[in-house]
C-alpha cells in the first residue's frame, strides 16, 4: 500500500491546535486515505472517542483487541457501547488462547519489565498489527491524550509511521474535557471507573487507585505506562 505523503503534516498539526476534535476528525476523514479505522480498549473513557467518530462516520471499523485477560466489566461495557452506538466492531485476539499461552510462556507478566514487554507484544501489539494489516488500514484514529502519560506529551495530532497515518483528535483534552463530554452526551464510563480504576487493562496488570500508593502503580506494577500500541 503506497500512501500520498505530500500532505504537509507539520502545517496541519499547527492548524489543528485551534481546531475542535470534531474538526480534526472531519478533516482527516476527508483528506487522509481509506481504510479508516478507530481502535478502542473499551477502557474508562472509551465512549468519548467512539461517540465522536461515529457521529462523523457511523460505519467506521472499530478495532478491539481482546487479550483474553480483560475484566468482565470491560467485556460487558464493550457489549453495551456496541449496542448503544451501533458500532461496526471488529474483534481481534492473540494467536494463542490463555491456556496455550500460559503453557508455553507461564505467567510471563510476573517476570519484571522484560516479561511485561513480551506479554504486551504477544497479547496486544501483534493482534493490533494483524488487525491493521488484515483490514488494510491506511488511517488509524486513536483516543490517546497527552495528559495520560509523560510518553505521550510529544505526540502530534497527525503522525505518519509504518506507511500509515495515525490521528489523535482528542490529544490535548483534559480529564475535565472528557468528563464534560460524557455528561453533555449522556455517555457512560467503564463501570470500573467508579471503583477507582483510572486506567484499565488486563486483570493481572491493573490496580485501582485504592490498592496502590501512586497513580503510576495502577498499571504494569509501576514499571511502565504504555502497553506498546502507541509507542
Amino acid at each position: 500500500m503506497m500512501l500520498d505523503t505530500n500532505i504537509d503534516i507539520d502545517l496541519i498539526n499547527k492548524r489543528m491546535v485551534s481546531w475542535t476534535a470534531s474538526q480534526r476528525i472531519g478533516w482527516a476523514l476527508t483528506n487522509l486515505p481509506k481504510q479508516h479505522i478507530v481502535s478502542t480498549s473499551f477502557g474508562a473513557q472509551a465512549a468519548v472517542m467512539l461517540h465522536l467518530m461515529t457521529l462523523h462516520k457511523p460505519d467506521i471499523l472499530v478495532v478491539f483487541i481482546d487479550t483474553g485477560y480483560l475484566f468482565d466489566e470491560t467485556i460487558e461495557f464493550s457489549k453495551h457501547l456496541t449496542s448503544t452506538l451501533n458500532l461496526n466492531l471488529k474483534t481481534f485476539r492473540p494467536l494463542l488462547d490463555r491456556e496455550k499461552y500460559e503453557k508455553k510462556f507461564g505467567k510471563v507478566w510476573e517476570n519484571g519489565l522484560e516479561g511485561l514487554e513480551l506479554y504486551n507484544q504477544n497479547r496486544k501489539v501483534e493482534p493490533m498489527q494483524r488487525a491493521l494489516n488484515d483490514l488494510h488500514a491506511a488511517t488509524w484514529f486513536s483516543g490517546i491524550r497527552k495528559e495520560q502519560s509523560p510518553t505521550r506529551d510529544q505526540k502530534k495530532f497527525i503522525e505518519l509511521s509504518n506507511n500509515r497515518y495515525k490521528v489523535s483528535p482528542i490529544l490535548d483534552w483534559t480529564s475535565k474535557d472528557i468528563d464534560s463530554y460524557i455528561k453533555d452526551n449522556s455517555l457512560d464510563y467503564n463501570p470500573l471507573w467508579h471503583k477507582g480504576y483510572v486506567s484499565i487493562g488486563d486483570t493481572h496488570t491493573t490496580k485501582s487507585i485504592y490498592e496502590v500508593e501512586s497513580i503510576e502503580q495502577t498499571r504494569f506494577f509501576g514499571l511502565k505506562r504504555e502497553c506498546g500500541l502507541h509507542e
